[in-house]
């Protein structure tokens, strides 16, 4: 009897185990940790370019490049045992003017002069932030490469990496296909829709969605108009990505088209004004509104 027991506790295992590696066998697994390791990566380059640029201010303060990697080729330049000219200068940054600019403003800069040791600190700091830098451009690369694999209609119609960030926050390609156009909307703006619901602010529009560029250069009355649009879209085309692999992205795209000029072309509404009657006594009657919403807080 035990024997039996024992012998199946084993095939139960055996088979949990192909189960899970079967799951893991899809790249949208992968997919998900490399939009994941990009926004991570994308923040700690932002936080070593403003420590470097504050830094090497110490040491130039006339400096001012708006690119990490270009802040982080330049350093190194700078601080390398051949000389210093406009050409090198140029080939760090990719810009002829900005490099003539630096160029003159190195003889006359008041910055404090620099010691060997802390030379040597700064060049070590400007290779990790150009070895990130590096490795965002590869990560990138990845991410274009198999959003375009697994989910070409969305990747078509977003980009790929909001179509990444999509997959990402749903979890599996599976749960995402099946999600509404009203999840899809809202997808990554999870906690102003739980500060909605707990607090009573106001409602989110839009999620990963607002990170297009029609939405975000849309007027503020329509912006939310927009943002359902799309997601009506690319919920379609996220069901096409994963159950038919049909390409629909084109027509889908002609639509959105189509339904953002008309959109666009509707009148600008103007939201209403409250109006006070202060003959009328009680509580609040006859006060300004002075547009801020007071709530009352559950407690």
């Amino acid at each position: 009897m035990e024997n039996d027991f024992e012998e199946l506790r084993k095939r139960m295992i055996s088979t949990a185990k192909e189960k899970i590696k079967l799951n893991y066998e899809s790249e949208e697994y992968a997919l998900i940790q490399a939009i994941n390791a990009y926004n991570e990566a994308v923040k700690s380059q932002n936080l070593f370019y403003e420590r470097l640029t504050e830094w090497y201010g110490l040491y130039f303060p006339e400096i001012n490049v708006s690119s990490p990697k270009a802040l982080a080729s330049l350093v190194l330049i700078l601080n390398s045992d051949r000389e210093i000219g406009r050409e090198a200068i140029e080939s760090a940054i990719g810009d002829a003017s900005k490099a003539e600019s630096i160029e003159k403003k190195l003889k006359d800069s008041i910055g404090r002069r620099m010691g060997d040791e802390e030379r040597n600190v700064v060049i070590e700091y400007a290779k990790l932030l150009l070895e990130i830098s590096d490795s965002i451009d590869k990560l990138e690369l990845y991410i274009s490469a198999a959003s375009q694999r697994l989910l070409p209609n969305t990747a078509y119609l977003t980009d790929d990496k909001i179509a990444a960030e999509l997959l990402s926050k749903a979890g599996s390609m599976e749960r995402l296909a099946t999600f509404p156009a009203s999840t899809v909307q809202l997808l990554g703006a999870e906690k102003a829709l739980f500060k909605h619901i707990k607090f009573g602010s106001k409602p989110p529009k839009y999620g990963v969605i607002f990170k297009l560029p029609e939405v975000t250069n849309a007027r503020k009355d329509i912006k939310g108009r927009i943002a359902r649009l799309y997601a009506t879209k690319i919920t379609m085309a996220l069901k096409a990505d994963y159950y038919t692999k049909n390409f629909i992205a084109e027509k889908l795209k002609v639509d959105i088209d189509n339904g953002i000029k008309r959109i666009t072309s509707s009148p600008v509404k103007e939201k209403p004004t409250r109006q006070y009657d202060s003959n009328r006594q009680g509580h609040g009657h006859g006060r300004k509104f002075d547009g801020k919403k007071r709530f009352n807080r559950r407690r």
